[in-house]
């Protein structure tokens, strides 16, 4: 599902590493009938926080509220094992990706603020924005 987004994940290397991640961690998924439309993994940091590793929904179904539904998934998962806090590391908006505006206002749209921009976190070229939602 993450070739499928290339303005997203066009490096071969982090989608591998995604997928090698997914195996071990919360995951949830979102079909039209058997097709999978959206995926969402989640990366418990402690008693107190987990994260969102990685989530995408396919271009042609994004608006309709999967990955609002997705989110909702992590939100309940978390509650139930007693996170308070859901993180999001995502690119910062000094970077001029339209996609990634998108990503941001998403997620803004949900409840997660701004916490801190890790200039280096990635690289130079991807400053790294670390957003966080109250539970």
């Amino acid at each position: 599902m993450l070739r499928e987004l290339p303005s997203w994940f066009g490096n071969e290397a982090a989608v591998l590493d995604y997928a090698q991640q997914c195996r071990a961690l919360p995951f949830f998924a979102a079909f039209d009938g058997e097709q999978p439309v959206g995926m969402v993994a989640l990366k418990p940091h402690n008693a107190f926080t987990s994260e969102i590793c990685v989530m995408g929904v396919l271009p042609a179904y994004h608006r309709r509220g999967i990955g609002s539904a997705l989110l909702a998934a992590c939100e309940e998962h978390c509650k139930a094992n007693g996170t308070q806090y859901l993180s999001v590391k995502t690119l910062a908006d000094s970077h001029p990706s339209k996609s990634y505006a998108k990503t941001r206002a998403f997620y803004e749209t949900a409840g997660f603020v701004p916490l801190e921009v890790f200039p280096l976190f990635w690289d130079a070229d991807n400053p790294c924005l670390m957003m966080v939602k109250s539970l």
